[in-house]
């Protein structure tokens, strides 16, 4: 789960992790109060930032009033211009997209004088099964350009588990950053800082980019990027709560509520499989068919007639979808279950009407999948069976090419 960047610094804030000052809001009115109570507590300097669930927000421009996501204001008036021309619009990033997203919230934030930017994150190694703190002098870029052009400045320290971070590896990261003094003891309590809140609320990353020191050596976070774990969420239902499902894909949202785990893609082979890497190999096969695969789709375990309607429902949002492939492997659930669920969820009226014209292509492997087979050559619909993964991938090419 993602917050906006003003959520995150809240939660930092929390656990002593410096940060600017900062007041979200949602209309012009609020923007322009919130900067001149910052005026009056001595900012002479404000950042108004778009507030999306995307990253390039600097180098993005608005659809409408061509304005950055990110807009340097020296007075209360161009902080009401930048409101205005945010507010409202769609803020296309190169993570947007083209469609871009809409700016219903923008952050108004105490401007900081930078000598230095740096970059910090941390997440979870799962090659080695450890949290991962990584450090980079190269502030404000993206940490996977700095990891292709030059990987050799990024320096990490691992976490073993079960332990806090050490002192003595947030002295190295705070070393390699070049820091001195009191910057350097400034970054030490940061970095303690930082892996604690990362620990405690169930993030699976936390991305400050930049990180920056000022002239007077003080050291914080200028942006934040924060995520949660979603299979912690039943702990950390404070964080919950900062949930923007208006950030969200529609459809993707509606899918999680059945408890289906859904991304949609750009294709037009629907798939719906259980478990994540058999879906993986799937859509490896689509795309060997010739086809492309519109969506990922892991139904689970315990694939019955409830969650392949909701299936069904869910890929068939998607207009581009032109064929359906069912893969799946009866381990915890029989195959010839799955087959009459498949078959009751087509029956559906209101399934059967929106796949009239798409044809569907079943593969059940496992317990019972012989008889699973039958079930489904028998059934009178418009479903074709297949055995090997090779024949439904045959089969997937033949009826895109019809």
């Amino acid at each position: 789960m993602k917050i906006h960047e003003y959520q995150a610094k809240e939660i930092l804030k929390e656990y002593g992790v410096a940060v600017p000052d900062g007041v979200a809001a949602d209309s012009v009115d609020d923007a322009v109060k919130a900067a001149k109570e910052m005026k009056e507590k001595g900012s002479s300097l404000f950042v108004v930032k778009a507030m999306i669930h995307a990253g390039g927000r600097g180098k993005g421009r608005t659809k409408e009033s061509n304005a950055k996501g990110v807009i340097l204001c020296k007075t209360i008036d161009e902080v009401k211009q930048a409101a205005e021309d945010l507010l409202g619009d769609t803020l296309v990033t190169i993570q947007t997209g083209d469609k871009g997203q809409k700016v219903n919230t923008i952050y108004v934030t105490d401007g900081v004088d930078i000598e230095e930017e740096y970059y910090l994150g941390i997440l979870l190694d799962r090659g080695k099964s450890k949290n991962v703190i990584m450090v980079s002098t190269e502030g404000g870029v993206e940490i996977e350009q700095v990891a292709e052009e030059t990987p050799e400045k990024i320096i990490k320290e691992w976490v073993e588990p079960g332990m806090d971070l050490q002192p003595n590896q947030a002295r190295r990261l705070a070393f390699a950053l070049g820091l001195e003094g009191d910057a350097f003891k400034k970054a030490v309590k940061f970095i303690m800082a930082l892996y604690k809140c990362y620990e405690e609320t169930d993030a699976n990353l936390v991305e400050i980019n930049p990180l920056v020191k000022t002239p007077g050596g003080d050291v914080m976070a200028l942006d934040a990027k924060f995520t949660f774990d979603d299979n912690a969420m039943y702990r950390q239902k404070e964080y919950a709560e900062l949930r923007d499902e208006s950030e969200e894909n529609p459809i993707e949202l509606e899918a999680s509520k059945y408890g289906l785990n859904y991304i949609k893609l750009d294709g037009n082979v629907g798939c719906m499989v259980n478990g994540a890497g058999l879906a993986m190999a799937t859509m490896d096969i689509i795309k060997l068919s010739g086809g492309e695969p519109a969506n990922f789709l892991d139904v689970g375990g315990g694939a019955n007639v409830d969650t392949v309607k909701n299936g069904f429902r869910i890929i068939l949002e998607d207009k581009n979808v032109e064929a359906i492939l069912i893969n799946i492997f009866g381990g915890i659930v029989r195959c010839d279950r799955v087959a009459n669920g498949v078959i009751e969820a087509i029956k559906d009226p209101e399934i059967a009407k929106k796949v009239e014209n798409v044809p569907i292509i079943v593969r059940l492997q496992g317990t019972n999948a012989v008889e699973a087979k039958e079930i489904i050559d028998n059934s009178d619909l418009n479903v074709i069976s297949a055995v090997l993964l090779k024949e439904a991938a045959e089969a997937v090419s033949k009826v895109l090419a019809a």
